[in-house]
């Protein structure tokens, strides 16, 4: 029948394999149980693809922006990089409401579209003979507004899979999400041996060079996205047990349907977990903006030296991740989600404060004007401008070290490579944990009921994130160094494991809060 020999994908994570469980197997015949899983994959096809259209040209965007326009300036690169998550926080919750009254077809194409006819339009930002900018602005908040279907995808995979499946398909998720963001960087580097000519297309005027390639093959892939969602995805929706439910977004009624159960969301829990996950997202997004000028300062690296290595390392995370997300699926069966979920914050915890730091050692000093070459501004565009200088445009690198104009190089002892290292490990094996739980065990707690809406609100809440972590770590860490930086940080964290405390014992399936299912001790 349905669930014989399923694998990994359908391994219980709740209570054991008991009679009474199997029972629940036949429900599900072999054509339905191949139908939904071919559906699923194909969203972790368009997961993949919505992280690989935000950073395909995240290398290239500064170089490309100064040759299209030469007006704009670092604090523009911030309104250019912040529009994508801005344009998807404004999208998640209109896709999700949208997704809970219609077939989840009609949101995701018209999405998918946007971003395509934004990346055509990215590619076409240099005719204009003035305001390039804008239309670049306009572009990447376009394809932002696209990936706010993130929201459909998990609703749809949270109400297509049963409380055993739950896990190991949301890790899944991500893990393709992550995928994307490590392979979007490397795709770009493979284009950039087209150069900056490149060829011209006279007829339709589309120049294919090392900035827009990327995104003509995103469009590409995005047309191909659509046409697999229309021809083979289909609406599939069961509840905690894995029996059929009954929902508006079915495009057949089968007999064996069951109505959705009744009862209450926690809304404690849900708005708890909403807290959780923008602060998982807020934690890393300034991990992520403060390497750069951090081993800039620390190590003397010049910017050469410093795209290199920090590419590597952030490379070396995104494997790390992805290893993480298929670890998390054996692990929750043992523990349990929020265990993790707790566990993932300790280590987090532990990788920043790790990077407090200590001894009587202190960064090589930068005594000369580096017209912030390597000085985290006080801007978010300046502090990213730092990933894209390349030594090609200043042959001298220039003086290197901790600039003189932040006082606290002063006094504040040098942060350690080993200490570096060791806590970029520690938050790459906790932010994911924290990433892949957070959704699940939100996914559970709203149960069988549609969860666009709701989705659409968590993935907000983590754009808003992406966009006020860089923020508050580019003042802080300018003004007061790194030690009150990771101070505030370790502060953070330690309430939001308060926070996770306090609210523990209600973090439980929606089916196990009613009395439908045995909740395994976690």
């Amino acid at each position: 029948m349905a669930s014989l020999g399923v694998g990994a994908e359908q391994e219980p994570l709740l209570g054991d394999n008991t009679p009474r469980r199997r029972e629940w197997d036949i429900i599900e015949t072999q054509e339905h149980y191949k139908s939904r899983w071919r559906s699923i994959r194909i969203l972790y096809f368009t997961m993949f693809l919505s992280s690989v259209g935000f950073s395909i040209v995240i290398m290239s965007i500064w170089p490309y922006l100064q040759k299209i326009d030469p007006t704009a300036d670092a604090s523009f690169l911030g309104w250019v990089i912040a529009t994508f998550s801005l344009g998807q926080m404004a999208a998640s919750p209109l896709f999700g409401l949208w997704s809970n009254y219609r077939p989840r077809k009609e949101p995701l194409s018209i999405s998918i579209f946007i971003s395509v006819a934004a990346n055509c339009l990215y590619a076409y930002v240099h005719l204009p003979p003035s305001h390039n900018k804008y239309y670049m602005l306009v572009a990447r908040g376009l394809v932002g507004f696209g990936a706010g279907n993130v929201a459909v995808i998990r609703s749809y995979i949270a109400g297509a899979t049963s409380l055993q499946e739950r896990t190991s398909a949301m890790a899944n998720t991500s893990a393709c999400q992550a995928l994307g963001f490590i392979l979007g960087p490397v795709f770009q580097t493979c284009f950039a041996l087209i150069g900056e000519k490149g060829v011209t297309w006279d007829t339709i005027k589309l120049q294919i060079n090392m900035y827009t390639a990327p995104v003509v093959l995103s469009a590409f892939l995005g047309i191909l996205n659509i046409i697999l969602i229309l021809t083979i995805l289909r609406e599939h929706r069961v509840d905690d047990s894995g029996r059929q439910c009954k929902n508006i977004n079915f495009e057949e009624v089968s007999t064996d349907e069951v109505q959705v159960p009744q009862g209450n969301i926690d809304q404690v829990a849900v708005v708890a977990t909403n807290v959780l996950f923008f602060v998982i997202l807020f934690i890393f997004a300034l991990f992520e903006t403060i390497v750069t000028p951090l081993t800039m300062d620390m190590y003397a690296w010049t910017r050469e030296q410093a795209v290199l290595y920090d590419g590597l390392i952030l490379a070396a995370l995104g494997v790390e991740a992805v290893i993480v997300f298929m670890g998390i699926k054996l692990v929750s069966k043992k523990i349990g989600e929020r265990a993790i979920l707790l566990g993932g914050l300790i280590l987090v915890w532990v990788g920043f404060f790790i990077l407090l730091p200590w001894g009587n050692q202190f960064p090589k000093i930068q005594w000369e004007d580096l017209h912030n070459n390597s000085i985290p501004n006080t801007t978010f565009g300046e502090i990213i401008i730092t990933l894209w200088k390349s030594p090609r445009e200043d042959h001298d690198e220039g003086p290197i070290g901790c600039p003189i104009e932040q006082g606290w190089c002063l006094y504040t002892p040098v942060i350690h490579l080993a200490q570096f290292i060791t806590s970029a490990v520690l938050v790459g094996i906790g932010y994911p944990s924290c990433n892949v739980m957070s959704y699940t065990l939100y996914s559970k707690i709203l149960g069988p009921k549609p969860q666009g809406v709701y989705m659409g609100w968590l993935t907000a809440s983590g754009s808003a994130a992406r966009i006020l972590g860089p923020v508050f770590i580019s003042q802080v860490y300018t003004v007061w160094g790194p030690r009150w930086a990771f101070s505030l940080v370790c502060g953070l964290v330690v309430l939001t494991i308060t926070l996770l405390g306090v609210v523990y014992r209600r973090l439980i399936a929606f089916s196990v809060r009613h009395g439908g299912i045995q909740e395994q001790p976690s």
